[in-house]
């Protein structure tokens, strides 16, 4: 076992022990939240309410063949069944046009711990899923190899997810899928109150303005459901023309004008009644509330429109673009890719398989069910004329930004989390979060 890999995962368990030490406290959600280490990727296999540790046990490993034969592992998380189904069909295409080769799904519970043992443990898996916000960890431990350019046809996949899985100028892996956010709203609440549906051209005054008017106390209904959550708020810090950090990492940016208009105004939506937290509105996370019809208006990525359908049917809804904010229009790129490790022992035949998966012809196999956004430009229209009413959700891609900073971040992001809390309940400024977030990411900072 590598020094770097014992770290990594000595950190990592330590990590876990602090999560489930603080019981029930946590909120069960169904979006990407800021304590990425923890949760299932925000991507579109987040049919319903899926985490890592929610994950079904792993797939049936087929039987080994005889023989000369070469045998790949493909690690993942459990999805919704799905997109189960569909990995599963689309690996048996894969063996049964490459005969030298036979590749095992292995889709497991407690994903990030189980594959943190695997590289430390010298065994990884051929191919195996990276979150985007988990790729500086695995690039730190030189655990990864560079395979992104050697990709059919790299440049075909959208700029903002090539740069989510490229550090320092290397494109580590092909991303496979991702999720962007963008604003749900409830038809019948609007056309009760009298307001035109939400466009594209939306700012962040529409936003506010028919939050207000779809407010109803009394009735237990608010504008807009928002979570005290670092992964929703960062798209309006974004749109204010902020940003967390600088170019290259080397200092935290937080002590700006631009981090304090975006937190006042997440911040005030909430204090000024015309928001609340899923907690406060009986739910696990945005999508349930939403669905319950006690928020007008949400911001999530569309991993919620399965869930929707299953679990809300005749719910009437609709979706557009994130409103934009005084400096421009952003949301964010949720989003995994398929890694090979720096030791597999068979890179060519895993270089291969990933390639396959992120291909033209993979990629559309595995996202025709429309659960999934192919992360290829060549793809998008054929994709759009099957959905259509997914249009909002892929023209984010223009414009995201990669959810992804450095090793050892999620104390950032707890920092950030637990004041946001508390300036939802009043106890605490927005001066305040940012002060003692700005402090939290000076320090990691300090200690690359």
């Amino acid at each position: 076992m590598s020094k770097k890999w014992f770290t990594f995962l000595l950190v990592a368990l330590m990590a876990m022990l602090l999560v489930a030490c603080g019981g029930g406290t946590t909120e069960t959600t169904a979006e990407p939240t800021a304590d990425a280490g923890e949760v299932a990727e925000p991507t579109e296999e987040m049919a319903a309410e899926p985490t890592e540790e929610m994950a079904e046990e792993p797939t049936e490993e087929a039987a080994a063949p005889s023989g000369d034969m070469i045998e790949l592992q493909l690690m993942g998380w459990s999805s919704s069944d799905a997109e189960n189904a569909r990995l599963q069909e689309m690996v048996d295409t894969y063996n049964a046009n490459n005969p030298g080769v036979n590749v095992t799904l292995s889709q497991v519970p407690d994903y990030d711990t189980v594959l943190q043992t695997a590289m430390a443990g010298g065994e990884p898996p051929d191919v195996f899923y990276i979150d985007s916000f988990r790729l500086p960890d695995y690039v730190a431990a030189d655990s990864l190899m560079p395979i992104g350019d050697q990709m059919d046809d790299p440049d075909d996949f959208f700029p903002s997810l090539r740069q989510a899985f490229t550090i320092n100028d290397t494109f580590w892996c092909p991303p496979k899928d991702f999720s962007t956010l963008a604003l749900q709203y409830n038809k019948d609440m609007f056309d009760a109150a009298g307001l035109e549906y939400p466009t594209p051209d939306w700012t962040w005054d529409d936003l506010r303005a028919a939050a207000e008017t779809l407010t109803d106390e009394e009735a237990g209904v608010y504008g807009l459901v928002l979570p005290a959550d670092m992964a929703r708020w960062i798209a309006f810090l974004y749109q204010a023309g902020g940003t967390v950090a600088n170019d290259d990492f080397s200092a935290m940016t937080l002590d700006s004008p631009e981090a304090l208009e975006a937190t006042d105004f997440y911040v005030n939506l909430v204090l000024d009644g015309f928001a609340a937290q899923p907690s406060d509105l009986d739910s696990g996370w945005p999508g349930e509330a939403f669905g319950k019809g006690t928020a007008a208006m949400a911001l999530e990525g569309n991993w919620i429109v399965p869930f929707l359908q299953d679990q809300f049917p005749d719910l009437n809804w609709g979706v557009t673009e994130m409103p934009a904010g005084p400096g421009g229009d952003a949301t964010m790129a949720f989003t995994v890719c398929y890694g090979v490790a720096a030791d597999a022992p068979n890179p060519e035949e895993s270089i291969a398989l990933a390639n396959w998966l992120t291909g033209a012809e993979g990629m559309a196999q595995w996202t025709d069910l429309g659960l999934a956004m192919p992360t290829r430009a060549s793809l998008s229209d054929a994709w759009l004329e099957q959905f259509p009413d997914l249009e909002p959700f892929l023209a984010g891609a223009d414009y995201a930004r990669p959810w992804q900073f450095r090793p050892g971040f999620n104390d950032v992001m707890n920092a950030f989390n637990s004041g946001l809390q508390q300036a939802f309940t009043g106890t605490y400024t927005t001066d305040q979060v940012l002060s003692d977030t700005q402090e939290a990411g000076t320090e990691v900072l300090g200690n690359q």
